[in-house]
């Protein structure tokens, strides 16, 4: 018989009630017990709709419930370090919905906690765009398919998220994303299965969208997270690389991560399941890499988090360790466009 395994939902979000809740449930001796929201009506809507029995008015109430094992928090990024700390303090295991945290200081707060408590598993829900094509994408890396890689070049173009006099968007709502700009830190993830970390950065940034109305006041503010990024870095494994991310775009387009060799390039195209591509001729042309079967990677994040409470595995994508690498990447950048572009180097550790 497998261990029986109470979960507590923290926030249900638009990505817990699509993937972490219905992914839960289909574990065997998966129970989710509680569930707590935005306001009690949102609660009991999520609750009526996945048959989760008990509805908590207050968030705390799931940490402090002996009646769970395991924490979801679904919540935006301004919530994350205090209820994963709290959780791990309870001795609860704690699966943390992706932006790690509000910023660098808050996530080696969270990593801390999880040091404190190593009994207790801790989880950061992956990056999900080239969770596919990861294993194929190193094989044709290590065999040098495209010769010494030499750059890469990530593009991330989509319409605005918040129109200019729209509602603004939690995303580009300081207050409740912090440091976090665009997918920067989802790729940045990615980056680091490939190339490892960064050495430096530099980058420039802007808001042009810059006026939104909040949906809490109805009053028009200004938008402090940018809509528009250009960073320039360097891998500890030497490659170095461009990432330019806007929304501002007329109509949907295609984002994608090419990497440049000096016999050829790879291409990606940057969306769940998305196409690899390979160019080994002086024309440029590309053609279609068919990921095998063994190699295709998928998302199981829930499955990994139920297996290592049951000690069948450990985590590996993705553990506060990595969260911490990418919200370091993502503080220096800010460091860098709020300091004219200055050149940031990371330190490792």
């Amino acid at each position: 018989m497998a261990q029986r395994i109470r979960i507590g939902i923290i926030g249900a979000g638009t990505n817990t009630r699509k993937v972490h809740i219905p992914n839960l449930q289909a574990l065997e001796e998966v129970h989710i017990v509680e569930v707590a929201n935005r306001s009690p009506i949102s609660a009991q809507k999520v609750a009526d709709e996945f048959h989760i029995p008990v509805v908590r008015n207050h968030w705390q109430e799931i940490i402090e419930s002996p009646e769970v094992d395991a924490i979801v928090i679904g919540t935006w990024p301004n919530l994350h370090c205090e209820a994963s700390c709290m959780a791990l303090q309870a001795d609860k295991h704690v699966l943390c919905e992706a932006r790690m945290a509000m910023n660098e200081s808050e996530a080696r707060t969270m990593l801390q906690a999880a040091y404190k408590h190593p009994n207790c598993i801790s989880q950061i829900a992956p990056s999900p765009f080239t969770l596919h094509a990861d294993l194929t994408l190193l094989h044709m890396l290590d065999t040098n398919e495209i010769g010494t890689p030499r750059f890469f070049r990530f593009d991330y173009q989509t319409p605005p998220l918040v129109p200019l006099g729209g509602e603004l968007h939690w995303r580009r709502n300081k207050l409740y994303s912090g440091t976090n700009i665009m997918v920067l830190g989802i790729i940045y993830e990615s980056l680091l299965r490939w190339f490892g970390p960064a050495e430096w950065v530099n980058a420039h940034a802007e808001v042009i969208n810059n006026r939104a109305i909040d949906p809490g006041t109805q009053q028009e503010v200004e938008v402090e997270v940018p809509d528009y990024l250009s960073v320039q870095m360097k891998t500890t494994s030497g490659v170095v690389g461009s990432l330019f991310l806007h929304e501002l775009s007329n109509q949907p387009r295609q984002s994608s991560i090419r990497i440049y060799g000096d016999k050829g390039f790879i291409h990606l195209d940057f969306e769940p399941g998305g196409k690899l591509y390979r160019s080994i001729n002086s024309a440029g042309e590309m053609q279609e890499v068919r990921i095998p079967a063994g190699q295709l990677g998928k998302w199981r994040a829930e499955e990994e988090f139920i297996n290592s409470i049951r000690g069948l595995e450990d985590i590996e994508l993705t553990t506060f360790t990595t969260g911490v690498e990418y919200m370091k990447f993502t503080q220096a950048v800010n460091d860098s466009f709020n300091n004219n572009g200055e050149r940031i180097t990371i330190h490792v550790g």
